[in-house]
């Protein structure tokens, strides 16, 4: 299996593995499949800040996809990312997701980041809990019932992994380019 950098030609692959499980799962609350137009321009915005997006291929095919975006716009976030990460239906529990975790962590440590934030849907859902904490991110709190998909209230779990130093390091370099 190949994990690199996502490039244009990868978002057809991206948008049909996240419409899978915008329509079956609880892991995103979206629940209309964006086309891949806008998936490109989800993709588009998140490398023109020189963060992370990659995929798994193996075979010709893409089994999953990873990237880290702004954690939240406000100035003071800059060293902070939220990641995302999603495995093809048929190509869980074999080692995709976590493949793709520990590149993108790298990678986020590279450019610079402190912090990597964990917003995942349905306190159920044990896969991604599990694959978070396998990789180092620790329970940090949970919405409860703050979403309402497929006729349940849904919860989120937050999580967190520190990147760098143990908070008493100022930053290097400028952070992302938020507001």
């Amino acid at each position: 299996m190949l994990i690199r950098d996502a490039t244009r030609t990868d978002m057809p692959s991206v948008q049909f593995i996240y419409a899978h499980h915008v329509l079956n799962g609880v892991a995103t609350f979206e629940e209309a499949p964006p086309p891949v137009e806008e998936i490109t321009v989800r993709w588009t915005a998140v490398t023109a800040l020189g963060l992370p997006w990659l995929v798994a291929e193996d075979a010709g095919r893409l089994w999953g996809y990873a990237y880290a975006a702004p954690f939240r716009s406000r100035s003071a976030y800059r060293y902070v990312a939220e990641d995302a990460v999603y495995v093809a239906h048929d190509a869980h529990r074999r080692g995709v997701g976590r493949a793709l975790m520990e590149r993108l962590i790298v990678q986020c440590e590279a450019a610079g980041l402190h912090q990597l934030m964990a917003v995942i849907g349905d306190s159920a859902n044990a896969g991604s809990i599990g694959l978070h904490a396998s990789v180092g991110f620790l329970p940090v709190g949970v919405f409860r019932n703050v979403g309402y998909k497929h006729c349940r209230w849904l919860d989120i779990v937050l999580m967190q992994k520190a990147l760098k130093g143990d908070g008493d390091l100022k930053p290097e370099g400028a952070g992302l380019p938020l507001a």
